[in-house]
């Protein structure tokens, strides 16, 4: 079997064999096949597609390139929640507690952030004390005992994935809905949760910006799910609005607990209460209606924040800060960002806001980047909601006065003030 001719397969738009495409993932893993070969099959690929099979077969291939989460000691059936990506999104920190106060295990594997969007790792780092590395072993042991733990990554997951995604960044062919859903659902499958909820961002600050584009993905990643014995669920979700009033670590720590305590704004609640019931509805065997009110009932009565801090306790974690959480230090720098004119907040560019956050300190343009747990934005208006002239609507905290000139120039350029009251928006704009 030849590179070659597996190239021009694809390039002349013919269906690769299961065979062809092992061919493909073991050899440049191995680095028998070259990065200009690679780069010309990912061209191929973005131009002509890949089959549901094809798709499912090239992530497998990566999922079995490195290793496999093993959760068969924990009690119960695992879940696992995944988002493509968000500004404001701290929806993980409130619905793995929900579903395990509801009996689910949560075993959960998360990222760090990157460029716009944030990660919840870093946002559990800011936390005193939390540990996001922990012995596979301890994170048994942690699902077993409290239902629930989010850690960083571990061991060699789906290397082929980080090689192959490194060379999609520098070939212009990151965006091919086949590419992105293999890399995702091999990360995913290599963690070991029976069921997964995606929850698939659509929007300004989202990395599909149109709805059609969102529904596609999620589907490929459903059938990759599916076929490989997982249940599978997804919301399609708006992302033209920050998520909530917070952006940044330690504050959406912060905001995140006071949906816990019951004191969350109506849009992050709607959304966090809407994923918790699926994976209710899919691990649990419970009907739509059912899962939205076991959900809705365990952040009512306090059991999810209880599971809350009984993570952060089982991860090493100062649960003062969750408890008050104005011990929280944020970056001592602020300034306050007010309306030019009176109106409405008719739109805001979310990728723009985000943008702003990791301008303040809170985010990362490379891997290797420091971040600041107390820098961000605290939106006091976001959109629809009117404005006086001179009125704040958001804050911004800092490191630095070049840091808060950089931001405030790139937040004010994302908010666009009218005379008139913009359309509403749906933040739940699909499910499947």
């Amino acid at each position: 079997m030849r590179m070659y001719d597996i190239i021009k397969n694809k390039r002349d738009g013919l269906t690769l064999s299961s065979e062809e495409i092992a061919f493909f993932v073991r050899g440049f893993t191995d680095g028998s096949i070259p990065d200009y070969q690679a780069s010309a099959l990912m061209m191929a690929i973005y131009f002509n597609g890949m089959e549901e099979r094809e798709t499912f077969d090239l992530t497998m291939m990566m999922t079995d390139s490195g290793d496999r989460v093993d959760l068969s000691k924990i009690k119960g059936i695992t879940a696992d929640k995944h988002s493509t990506g968000g500004v404001g999104d701290k929806t993980s920190l409130i619905i793995a507690p929900i579903c395990a106060a509801c009996g689910v295990r949560m075993a959960k594997m998360s990222g760090r952030g990157l460029g716009h969007t944030g990660g919840t790792i870093d946002k559990l780092e800011s936390i005193p004390g939390y540990k996001t590395t922990v012995d596979p072993q301890d994170f048994v042991d942690i699902v077993n005992k409290i239902g629930l733990s989010i850690i960083g990554q571990s061991g060699d997951l789906a290397p082929a994935d980080k090689l192959l995604y490194a060379q999609r960044d520098v070939t212009a062919t990151v965006d091919s809905i086949p590419l992105i859903a293999s890399s995702i659902m091999s990360k995913k499958l290599a963690a070991g949760a029976e069921c997964i909820m995606l929850d698939v961002k659509t929007g300004s600050g989202a990395f599909m910006k149109t709805t059609d584009a969102a529904r596609e993905l999620a589907k490929a990643m459903i059938a990759i799910g599916r076929r490989a014995g997982r249940k599978m669920a997804a919301l399609i979700t708006d992302m033209d609005v920050p998520l909530g009033r917070c952006i940044g670590n330690a504050l959406e720590v912060i905001e995140a607990v006071d949906v816990l305590k019951g004191n969350g704004r109506s849009d992050l609640v709607e959304i966090c209460l809407a994923l918790s019931a699926g994976i209710l509805e899919q691990s649990l065997n419970l009907s739509e209606e059912d899962s939205l009110a076991a959900a809705r009932r365990a952040l009512e009565d306090g059991s999810a924040y209880d599971r809350f801090l009984d993570m952060v306790k089982a991860h090493g974690g100062d649960l003062s800060f969750i408890k008050d959480t104005s011990k929280f230090r944020l970056s001592p720098h602020t300034r306050e960002i007010t309306a030019l004119k009176e109106g409405y907040i008719s739109r805001i560019d979310t990728e723009k806001c985000g943008l702003a956050s990791l301008l303040t300190g809170a985010g990362r343009s490379s891997k290797s980047d420091s971040i600041d747990f107390g820098a961000g934005i605290r939106l006091h208006k976001t959109y629809g909601e009117s404005l006086k002239k001179g009125e704040p609507y958001a804050t911004l905290y800092a490191g630095s006065q070049d840091k808060l000139d950089a931001a405030e120039k790139m937040l004010q350029s994302a908010v666009t003030i009218s005379e008139t009251p913009p359309p509403q928006k749906t933040l739940i704009i699909d499910r499947l």
